[in-house]
């Protein structure tokens, strides 16, 4: 069974603002992290169940990149709303908490 992933106003605000970031480094990164940031979404809409990490927030490492999806699921509508795409080289005291 498929989930749906729904992403929030913050997380799509961060996920931009981590390809504005690459743009200014370098011209091919930020579409390997397009690319690495589709593929943690197939693997979230398969299979999402990760584990816990605060209350029913889940979390998922993008590969190759320092940056985690923390998502929560709705088991009775198959939908993973991602919450947010959290920097993992920031303060880990401003992890998403909700």
């Amino acid at each position: 069974m498929d989930y749906k992933i729904i992403i929030s106003p913050r997380a799509q605000k961060e996920i931009e603002n981590a390809i504005d970031y690459y743009v200014l480094y370098s011209i091919g990164v930020p579409m390997y992290f397009i690319t690495a940031l589709k593929e943690a979404y197939r693997i979230l809409e398969t299979n999402p169940f990760f584990r816990v990490r605060y209350k029913n927030i889940r979390a998922l490492k993008i590969k190759k990149f320092p940056h985690s999806l923390y998502f929560i699921i709705n088991e009775e509508k198959n939908t993973v709303r991602v919450l947010s795409c959290f920097n993992n080289k920031r303060n880990p005291n401003k992890r998403p908490r909700y």
